[in-house]
């Protein structure tokens, strides 16, 4: 569990956490107008929090007002796969612990959207696949067990790319398609395309994903949303279907820096279950959000990784809203330092980067689930049939890797990532070109492209950065938005930091967004009654 308790959220600002600060406010409260529903659109974590605590509304309203956007607008674009039976009655309890006096926690009554590949012992957990569609795991994820102790409701699961395998857009064979809420035509590419546009569209107020190569950040650029993957070691991944597990990083997607922050807080840190997590034990800050500050690009020195810019998939638009990006962090106290050399290309084509363990990665989930697993072996599906036509192509590839043998132990071998010597040693030179250039982080458009239609997201995917470094070398990154293309289509910037940064990537987004404020909500998904 996290190693430390929460104290305070947004760095003391606007919101008071102890039982008897929220009894004053009721006290305070008393002659104030019955609890009423409030807007939740574009609805952040304090609004929610200053909303309840001075009696303008309860629990139950907040969480009944998400579940009701959820029955208007769910059809345009299929994000949820189940909706949580029971999320009214947690709310219920988390009123009268307040009403009691009792410490309701930092995430008391946020309504949250969880991927389908997070474990929860109360929903059917699929992962994308029909094969998967009555499982239910016995207990929580890591992180869904965090949250949850920290007085979030999980108000639904959302959909996602079958098995993660899909980077393009978010397809299962257990609940089908989701659309990108910003234009319905287009893909919010995945596999973590549900909690993108569930989140976008005021479905939850803030969302759990899962990135192994792409699928925090690249569907939160897509849907104008803040989305982090951690630095590998930083956080738990245990019970999370996996993909690629010396890959896989789980994490919060939501509309502001400062509610990622405080989410990102609860759900970071060691995790007994999850050995890579050993590695961050030293480096987790008890409070993320104290980096949360408006002038945090004063003084920074910008890389600008110029062979994630100019290439020949790049789209003018793209390219256009970044260019005005690096003004804006210019006029922000940033110095830019443009280009920031390094041969990507030679580091990208080390040897033995990557190998198929999701065979492997599977079995070993599967055994978690004990009795209930409903298969043994994740390629057994394409004996019975139950996969999508996404997925074919990567199963066909997993029937080859071995069940039950580590990848450690293959012959070759494909080491874990502290000991695969390629991977450290990318990070290892990358390091030492940003220490040369003496920058502290390194920027570039999250997508070169716009989004794919919807019914040629293949074809047209392109311009996909968000696979290029940070997987292989472990590094965190984290996406902002930065503006549109066409006046309609989500473009992120992305930001990418030494190790254990993750609180600079923090500052230095937040410090952007602020100075910037670029995140509009989606038409088409307006207050419901106004």
């Amino acid at each position: 569990m996290r190693q430390a308790p929460f104290h305070s959220a947004t760095a003391g600002r606007r919101r008071p956490t102890t039982p008897a600060a929220a009894i004053a406010l009721l006290l305070a409260s008393a002659c104030t107008p019955s609890p009423r529903p409030i807007p939740v659109v574009e609805a952040t974590i304090a609004d929610l929090h200053d909303a309840i605590l001075s009696g303008r509304t309860t629990c139950r309203m907040v969480v009944q007002s998400h579940l009701d956007r959820i029955d208007a607008y769910e059809h345009l674009i299929n994000a949820i796969t189940v909706v949580n039976p029971a999320a009214l009655d947690r709310a219920d309890e988390l009123d009268r612990a307040l009403a009691n006096g009792e410490d309701p926690g930092p995430l008391f009554c946020v309504p949250m959207l969880v991927k389908d590949n997070f474990d929860t012992h109360d929903m059917v957990t699929t992962g994308g696949s029909i094969a998967l569609q009555y499982s239910v795991p016995p207990d929580d994820a890591f992180m869904v067990r965090s949250i949850r102790e920290a007085g979030a409701v999980v108000v639904a699961k959302t959909n996602m790319a079958e098995w993660a395998f899909s980077p393009r857009q978010s397809v299962s064979s257990s609940f089908d398609t989701t659309r990108n809420a910003y234009a319905l035509d287009r893909v919010p590419a995945g596999s973590s395309g549900g909690t993108a546009s569930g989140v976008a569209a005021a479905f939850g107020l803030i969302g759990l994903g899962s990135d192994t190569g792409n699928s925090i950040r690249g569907p939160s650029a897509r849907l104008a949303l803040v989305g982090i993957r951690s630095t590998i070691g930083l956080t738990s991944r245990d019970g999370v279907i996996p993909l690629s597990f010396d890959r896989d990083i789980a994490g919060p997607m939501g509309r502001t820096v400062a509610d990622v922050a405080l989410v990102f807080t609860i759900v970071a840190g060691y995790d007994p279950a999850d050995p890579y997590t050993e590695a961050g034990r030293e480096h987790r800050e008890v409070d993320y959000t104290r980096f949360l500050e408006a002038d945090g690009l004063e003084g920074a020195r910008i890389g600008v990784f110029r062979a994630l810019v100019d290439t020949e998939d790049a789209d003018s638009g793209v390219v256009a809203v970044f260019a005005n990006a690096l003004e804006e962090m210019a006029g922000l106290g940033a110095e830019i330092v443009d280009p920031f050399d390094f041969d990507l290309r030679a580091q990208s084509r080390r040897p033995n980067m990557y190998c198929r363990r999701f065979r492997y990665d599977m079995h070993m989930y599967l055994r978690s689930l004990g009795d209930r697993a409903p298969i043994n072996d994740v390629v057994e599906v394409l004996e019975s049939g139950e996969y999508g036509a996404d997925a074919e192509r990567s199963l066909r590839n997993a029937e080859s890797a071995p069940l039950d043998v580590h990848p450690a132990e293959w012959d070759p071998p494909c080491p874990d990532y502290a000991d695969n010597e390629e991977r450290q040693g990318f990070l290892a030179d990358l390091m030492a070109a940003m220490d040369e250039a003496g920058v502290d982080a390194l920027v570039y458009p999250t997508w070169l492209s716009p989004p794919a239609h919807i019914d040629r997201a293949n074809e047209e995917y392109s311009g996909d950065n968000s696979q290029r470094v940070a997987p292989a070398t472990g590094m965190p990154a984290i996406t902002v938005p930065m503006g549109y293309t066409e006046g309609v289509h989500p473009a992120g910037l992305q930001i990418l930091a030494r190790p254990w940064d993750d609180g600079l990537l923090l500052r230095l987004a937040y410090a952007y967004e602020q100075g910037t404020r670029h995140r509009r909500p989606p038409e088409g998904f307006g207050e419901l009654g106004r």
